[in-house]
């Protein structure tokens, strides 16, 4: 089991990656005002003291700790570092991302250092919360005015009272010569606060974030957090995360780029090393990195997700140059032959954001980076890159840096990859089907493509499409809505949408994601459908004996069966109307099952 001490922005997303796993946690927060969603998730309050978090823990068998508390919350972190440790229980601290401390801002570790440095009769901002109300009372003997932002709600309210602060000491002030704030991170609204102050002309005095007891794990993002969550508690998830090919190639490119500063300044080289990785999201995540003659490695680990690239090796060589920083694909790495992709026919397929991560992470670095991958040409075949035009290797791709098994975002991420081949792919003239209206003979965004769940649906309609290219056709899986938005976006003029009867059911409920876990065969809807179809009672009554879709074409006679599947097309269209703002859809429902 385990116990998340929250209440902020980190607690919500600790909450959100716990849910996952499908499994019962307890979220504890010290008021329980904070609105949290929680499915399986259980909602603890009240103040935790190091003997009832003990008992606590002891109780209900607990095995992690989260604290995602707020970072000047020190004693709380304390004492969970304190209570993890007697117990020898792992804990982790979700920590925010923090900006550079600017020197413009006077930094201080208390709040007597802070008032020290505000001169008499001041206009005073503080954006500190309620509880440093009673540790800025010094400020009134200094004749100093001051305006306090807090959280509205009941309990900061009653504090503010309870204080002495007048409504007016709770409205923004016209003008303000001092801000003073925390450093409470990104989440925080560390940025904003400081620019605002800046723009007003105030002067700006930080108090410092609290040391992290050591006893913690730290992380500062959810991908880390699930990560540490894994390898603390391998059996909390069902399946576990890997890394993109973006992230290991940065991190190879990380680890290639700094044994060659090490090497000219100190004349030695790592052996085997981890090298901090900056996700696009701003988080921070550790990625073990080897060292070669003359490159670095890493090893890909796909996590349980089905990657044909699990356990290939991809390398980075950092070559010194006298321009900006350059990347290009080296063996293994494929290159686009096709337009439709982040880069021009000819460039290395390393896509959009592995590239932004490489150069984020290696900032003003004057050097070129080639990217190459272990028998990477092997590999690519048993992907997408031949149909999609990428050849003579796989790709270097990724968005969030992180895999989650069977994830959705990899996979609407791929559905994007090949519409957008497929929108500027040479495309014929409509055909194939005497209901599809025709477009001009030209390519691209006139054109067509036929989208399908799989392998399976997209050989039976083949052949009603012989003179469209393999780039046409494109497998939505179970997510015909997000494959349409897709397609009408890029401006694809007919989209051929083929369902097994199974999904199309599904989706002329309303279910535009066909996924078993999102949505199930709603039968009385079913029944609806075959009244409107014209079919007898006794047709209608049997539809709760079935237990597949695709027993409907035995339970229908087959004289109705054109009328059943004029009004489950006509439901579909209704559905997926709204998502239509350029294409024309036709729906093509398979009767072979």
């Amino acid at each position: 089991m385990i116990l998340i001490f929250g209440g902020t922005t980190e607690g919500r997303k600790a909450v959100k990656e716990l849910e996952e796993a499908g499994k019962t946690f307890y979220y504890s927060t010290k008021t329980g005002e904070q609105k949290v969603d929680l499915c399986h998730g259980i909602a603890v309050s009240g103040a935790m003291t190091a003997d009832k978090m003990r008992l606590f823990c002891h109780e209900h068998d607990i095995r992690l700790i989260i604290d995602a508390a707020h970072p000047f919350a020190a004693h709380l972190h304390s004492t969970v570092a304190e209570v993890a440790a007697n117990l020898k229980i792992p804990a982790i601290r979700f920590e925010r991302i923090f900006p550079p401390r600017d020197n413009d801002i006077f930094w201080c570790d208390n709040y007597d250092e802070a008032i020290d440095q505000i001169t008499h009769g001041s206009i005073v901002l503080a954006t500190t919360g309620v509880q440093s109300i009673a540790k800025l009372k010094r400020l009134e003997e200094k004749g100093c005015k001051v305006y306090y932002h807090i959280l509205d709600r009941p309990s900061s309210i009653a504090i503010a009272t309870a204080e002495g602060l007048t409504p007016e000491q709770l409205q923004e002030p016209r003008h303000a010569d001092c801000l003073i704030l925390k450093e409470s991170g990104l989440t925080g609204g560390y940025l904003e606060k400081i620019e605002c102050a800046r723009q007003k002309g105030m002067r700006i005095i930080a108090l410092r974030r609290p040391a992290t007891p050591a006893y913690f794990k730290i992380v500062n993002g959810e991908h880390g957090l699930r990560r540490m969550v894994e390898q603390l508690l391998p059996d909390f998830y069902p399946l576990h995360s890997g890394l993109t090919t973006g992230t290991y190639a940065t991190a190879a490119a990380i680890a290639a780029y700094n044994r060659s500063v090490a090497a000219g300044v100190v004349g030695v080289s790592p052996a085997r090393n981890t090298v901090p990785v900056i996700l696009p999201n701003g988080e921070t995540i550790h990625v073990e990195a080897h060292y070669a003659d003359g490159y670095a490695y890493t090893i890909k680990e796909s996590g349980d997700d089905p990657d044909v690239t699990n356990g290939a090796e991809i390398r980075a060589k950092v070559e010194p140059t006298d321009g900006e920083l350059t990347i290009v694909g080296g063996e293994g790495v494929g290159h686009f032959t096709l337009p439709g992709f982040d880069f021009p026919p000819g460039e290395a397929a390393i896509n959009r954001v592995p590239r932004e991560m490489i150069r984020h992470n290696l900032k003003n670095a004057h050097v070129k980076v080639t990217i190459s991958v272990v028998d990477g040409e092997r590999l690519a075949q048993r992907t997408f890159n031949p149909r999609l035009g990428i050849v003579g290797g796989i790709s270097i791709v990724g968005v969030s840096g992180i895999i989650k098994p069977f994830s959705e975002e990899a996979f609407v991420d791929s559905i994007r990859r090949c519409v957008q081949v497929a929108a500027l792919a040479p495309l014929p003239p409509s055909g194939g089907l005497s209901n599809a209206q025709p477009t001009p003979p030209t390519g691209g965004q006139e054109g067509q493509i036929v989208i399908s769940s799989g392998a399976k649906s997209e050989r039976l309609v083949r052949q009603r499409f012989p003179t469209l290219p393999p780039q046409a056709f494109v497998e939505y899986g179970n997510y015909i809505g997000a494959t349409i938005s897709i397609a009408d976006e890029l401006g694809i003029k007919n989209i051929h949408l083929v369902m097994m009867i199974g999904k199309a059911v599904k989706l002329a409920a309303g279910h535009l994601d066909t996924h078993s876990r999102r949505s199930t065969m709603d039968r009385q809807f079913i029944a609806r459908m075959l009244e409107e179809a014209g079919c007898t009672a006794d047709t209608v009554e049997k539809v709760g004996t079935i237990t597949l879709a695709k027993e409907l074409w035995t339970l229908i006679p087959e004289a109705q069966h054109d009328p059943f599947v004029e009004v489950l097309t006509r439901h579909c269209h209704n559905v997926c109307s709204p998502l239509l703002k350029n294409s024309k859809l036709e729906i093509i429902i398979l009767k072979e099952e």
